[in-house]
């Protein structure tokens, strides 16, 4: 009998299903975090692109392919490009949320009490908050510059079972500011 647990405890025949058993589920998770995590690196660099191109769009004074339209009164174009990068990245631009106002008016010194008003809020496919002749870049070293700010939010959800993290919705950010072109 005692040969026989003996040859049982030093056996390894099956030792690489069970170690397979116990590897590759861990496998699985980290593959799959770098997936979800990457994905979520993407949308915010879409993000972050779609609102450079919407800034640069609202800091130009004038458009001469679209009849010279001025953009700092009628932020719809700026929406309307946002939307399309978005779009062009397979997001949808309807689930587009304004982010809250930051900039104060170009010009203020000091405190800035109450920042600029969103122009775009709900204009087109995509709610953002497009904010004209702000302050950017104020330091104690420079006074700054004027410029335009556009921010706004994008939902993003975690599919990571089996972890705290699964389900889980969060808001990334889309914010850009450029010089204006006065």
């Amino acid at each position: 009998m005692m040969g026989k647990w003996k040859r049982f405890g030093t056996e390894t025949t099956g030792a690489e299903i069970a170690e397979a058993a116990v590897v590759l589920p861990l496998v699985f998770m980290l593959l799959l975090g770098i997936l979800w995590f990457g994905r979520a690196y993407n949308v915010h660099a879409t993000l972050t692109r779609a609102a450079q191109d919407g800034a640069r769009l609202a800091a130009t004074s004038t458009c001469a392919t679209c009849g010279n339209q001025d953009y700092s009164s009628n932020a719809q174009p700026v929406s309307d490009a946002i939307a399309q990068a978005l779009m062009a990245s397979k997001l949808d631009p309807t689930q587009v949320t304004p982010g809250t106002p930051t900039y104060c008016s170009c010009g203020v010194t000091g405190v800035c009490t109450s920042p600029v008003p969103c122009s775009a809020i709900g204009s087109g496919q995509a709610n953002v908050c497009v904010q004209f002749n702000v302050q950017l870049a104020q330091s104690a070293s420079s006074p700054g510059s004027c410029g335009v700010a556009v921010n706004f939010q994008y939902p993003y959800q975690f599919y990571f079972p089996f972890t705290s993290l699964n389900l889980q919705l969060i808001q990334l950010s889309g914010d850009a500011q450029i010089k204006g072109e006065y």
